[in-house]
């Protein structure tokens, strides 16, 4: 069993910069892809990004350029610095797991164990 708490969301202007982090606990951290998801008011939940058990990462074209995740074994971290936040980048945000993902996409029905999600709002 892994159980995934995220924290950071909050309320910040367009423009602004924001980091998430995902702490993790239970076992084989390093072996898990640890990805982000978003779901905004309305929509469906979408990929943001993703970091392997390697340390490769990826991001959807959305905030490619924008955003960068972060994994430190040591701490069984994983984080999302947000940068140049837009309005439509409000969302719930949740990281997830994938025991020994390497893949650069995943939807929702791939992942093992999810976080509750933190609020981030960006205001125009």
């Amino acid at each position: 069993q892994v159980q995934l708490v995220e924290s950071g969301g909050g309320l910040v202007q367009a423009g602004g910069s924001l980091r998430l982090s995902c702490a993790a606990s239970g076992r084989a951290f390093s072996k898990f892809a640890m990805v982000w998801f978003r779901q905004a008011p309305g929509k469906g939940r979408e990929f943001v990004g993703t970091i392997s058990w390697s340390g490769a990462a990826y991001y959807a074209d959305s905030v490619k350029g924008r955003f960068t995740i972060s994994r430190d074994k040591s701490q069984n971290t994983v984080d999302l610095e947000m940068n140049n936040l837009k309005p439509e980048d409000t969302a719930v945000y949740y990281c997830a797991s994938r025991a020994f993902g390497a893949g650069d996409y995943y939807t929702e029905d791939d992942m093992d164990f999810w976080g509750k999600g933190t609020l981030v709002t960006v205001s125009s």
